[in-house]
């Protein structure tokens, strides 16, 4: 049994370690971008400021981009997760309007520096078009969660169509003081539309 928890416990640090890293150079990286500007803003700038080397960058950060969107991988996982493991009798609209309200309204609120990213992702061509691919990748594999958990064919038009939306809904959200009530109310229209489409989900 020691042998087994010397054998884990170093991997452990190793992953505390990793983690620690990449989140001082997404932290590092945003500040920045946000000082300065992100076509202002080098790669040995960001490495600098958390005191790696540029490979070690690379090896958390394949391209410059990808350090504004740190948690792309997290948010994807959180979002499937919400189909695949809602509690039984639960809808698929139900647990992404609840997905939603909990990770994209009250998360986008609590931060002060949320407004801020915004800005610099619409006003950044480059980040742009890297969130656009994001969210393309989110909503290709939201699709065929949907069509797994309703029972019909991965590229099913109902089920993308729902991906689309549910990940546009809360974007009505943005700028307004009562956002929690203005993605509800979105999700409401989802849901009469939805319920109407396909009774399956």
């Amino acid at each position: 049994m020691s042998e087994t928890i010397a054998d884990h416990a170093p991997r452990g640090r190793r992953e505390r370690k990793k983690a620690a890293t990449r989140q001082a150079l997404a932290d590092a990286a945003l500040r920045l971008f946000l000082e300065r500007g992100y076509d202002q803003v080098g790669i040995r700038d960001i490495a600098d400021a958390a005191d790696v080397s540029t490979t070690t960058l690379f090896k958390h950060f394949p391209v410059k981009e990808a350090l504004v969107f740190d948690e792309d991988t997290d948010q994807e996982a959180r979002l499937l997760a919400a189909v695949r493991e809602r509690p039984q009798g639960q809808s698929v609209l139900a647990a992404l309007r609840e997905h939603a309200l909990r990770h994209r309204v009250d998360a986008g609120g609590a931060d002060a520096n949320f407004a801020a990213f915004v800005e610099l992702v619409e006003s950044t061509p480059a980040l742009r078009d890297y969130a656009q691919r994001m969210w393309l990748r989110h909503e290709t594999a939201l699709t065929h969660a949907i069509a797994e958990a309703t029972g019909v064919p991965a590229d099913d038009p109902d089920c993308a169509a729902l991906a689309h939306f549910v990940l546009e809904a809360p974007r009505t959200a943005r700028g307004r003081t009562d956002g929690y009530e203005t993605v509800t109310r979105a999700f409401d229209i989802l849901e009469r539309g939805w319920s109407n489409i396909s009774p399956r989900a």
